[in-house]
């Protein structure tokens, strides 16, 4: 199957409401502009090196998301185009992406990553910590991020109940900070979870957002 071919049985087996982030990282420029010729304009990197030397090359009106762990020193590079980064699990790293976004005159979208996976190599907020950052007030007095949801990953298993009960806990997390602390915001509506193996779980768990390589482009390249 090709690029395109993948992409098109993707996106017609996903439900109205579901964003697709097409997860391009190690993977070159020649594979995305493929899928970007398919319709696909959101695609998802993790290195912020790549993610710029493919952004200098590929087509302007792309969107671009960043989905890994993430430096403070490398969110400049990636400041002047991201559109949003899935992979906020400190506050150092918000005021950051803060800064740097005020030095470009705009406002990036950001999600709090949350871990509730049974792995210790996943980064990000235990869903307590989360709770405290915006409890503290701290993240509400930055003017040039806007936090539009959390993202979180699960175990990686075939055991499908644990992944469900990890994904409907997200879901339940989300709801519950919704109303906490962005009962009238109109921003705070995503939440990205679901990866090749398990975002038709992820879906059925009420994710607005997946993120999917190997079902796209195939196995990576390094």
């Amino acid at each position: 199957m090709s690029i395109t071919q993948n992409l098109v049985r993707l996106k017609a087996s996903l439900p109205e409401g579901i964003k697709l982030v097409a997860v391009s990282k190690f993977h070159p420029a020649e594979a995305i502009q493929e899928a970007y010729n398919a319709g696909q304009r959101v695609f998802g990197e993790s290195r912020a090196q790549e993610l710029t030397a493919k952004q200098k090359v590929l087509p302007g009106d792309i969107e671009w998301h960043f989905i890994g762990p993430l430096q403070s020193n490398k969110v400049k590079d990636i400041a002047p185009f991201i559109y949003m980064i899935h992979s906020i699990d400190s506050l150092k790293l918000l005021q950051e992406v803060n800064k740097q976004a005020a030095k470009q005159n705009r406002i990036v979208r950001v999600l709090l990553e949350i871990h509730v996976a049974e792995e210790e190599t996943k980064h990000g907020y235990t869903p307590e910590e989360c709770k405290e950052l915006l409890e503290s007030k701290a993240p509400f007095e930055l003017k040039n991020i806007c936090i539009c949801g959390i993202m979180g990953m699960a175990t990686n298993t075939d055991d499908t109940e644990q992944v469900r009960k990890e994904f409907h806990l997200l879901h339940n997390l989300f709801l519950e900070i919704k109303e906490a602390y962005f009962k009238n915001n109109e921003y705070f509506t995503e939440l990205s979870m679901g990866m090749s193996h398990d975002y038709p779980t992820a879906i059925q768990e009420g994710c607005t957002i997946i993120r999917v390589g190997t079902s796209i482009f195939g196995e990576r390249e390094y």
